[in-house]
């Protein structure tokens, strides 16, 4: 794989970022961090509330916790950065008039949310010029949030967050959001090979997997479908924390409909077993 993203000097970050500075991008994720700390007390007042919940033509579920939670932060946005665009899974779109785009996720983990697991987060991701700067994981539940902007580091409440030095696979801890999902997506043999190589297998995924990979508390994440809202705040996140998201190919990306995260010591090992090698 290429050498992460997050490693590049300066010289060769592309020229169309350079022109967001350092304080303005600071500036940027510290208003991301309010942002979604302030949709994430919202949410507390619906949780473990037996709040009513509707399935979309997709067949998951919203809530009004998901659908106020983003008209929050829609409004805080708007307020702060009216030029910029908004994308949200419950509300689509609004274009941007300038190169900056917000990925919205009200409420990552809906059915956990639902089910009274506090495993639920809230993504915020900052994209400029088609590239993700910044990235928030809040998960009001558990009071703990991941955050990260390009060339500023990833922090996990505040302090430093980086991935785990484990190398070997006999090590890893491997997350998944579902196992079933796995084999209805085509992805159950590779789900297998590599579950059977790692050290143990849990379900803890969605958002707060990637958390913990992000933190040193898990090494890989799989998952066989994903959102550009699901994906898009991971990316500073893992790469700042020194891991990797990419794609089942190895891809580095945002936009894929699927994503694989490691603490980038295991990659080549986990993609290996991915591709069946």
């Amino acid at each position: 794989m290429a050498r992460d993203q997050a490693d590049l000097p300066d010289t060769e970050v592309p020229r169309e970022l350079r022109h967001m500075n350092e304080r303005d991008l600071q500036d940027t994720l510290d208003f991301a961090v309010h942002a979604a700390h302030e949709a994430g007390t919202l949410t507390l007042g619906y949780f473990n509330a037996a709040t009513p919940h509707e399935l979309k033509t997709d067949n998951t579920p919203v809530s009004v916790a998901d659908r106020r939670a983003e008209e929050l932060l829609r409004a805080r946005i708007e307020a702060a950065y009216p030029a910029h665009g908004i994308l949200g899974e419950e509300f689509g779109e609004k274009p941007a008039q300038c190169p900056a785009r917000w990925i919205l996720d009200p409420i990552d983990g809906t059915v956990s949310f639902l089910c009274g697991v506090p495993l639920y987060s809230i993504l915020i991701g900052f994209e400029w010029h088609g590239q993700v700067l910044a990235g928030v994981i809040h998960l009001p539940a558990l009071r703990e949030t991941v955050y990260a902007a390009r060339g500023l580091g990833c922090r996990w409440n505040g302090r430093p967050a980086r991935v785990s030095d484990i190398s070997d696979l006999s090590r890893a801890r491997l997350l998944a959001t579902s196992a079933k999902a796995m084999y209805a997506h085509g992805r159950g043999p590779a789900y297998e090979r590599l579950r059977a190589a790692c050290y143990v297998d849990r379900g803890w995924a969605d958002a707060y997997g990637y958390a913990l990979v992000a933190t040193g508390r898990a090494e890989i994440v799989l998952d066989p479908v994903m959102s550009i809202w699901d994906t898009a705040p991971l990316v500073p996140i893992l790469m700042e924390a020194g891991g990797t998201l990419t794609d089942w190919s190895g891809r580095p990306t945002h936009t894929a409909p699927e994503a694989i995260a490691t603490n980038g010591r295991l990659f080549e090992a986990a993609m290996r077993l991915i591709r069946g090698e």
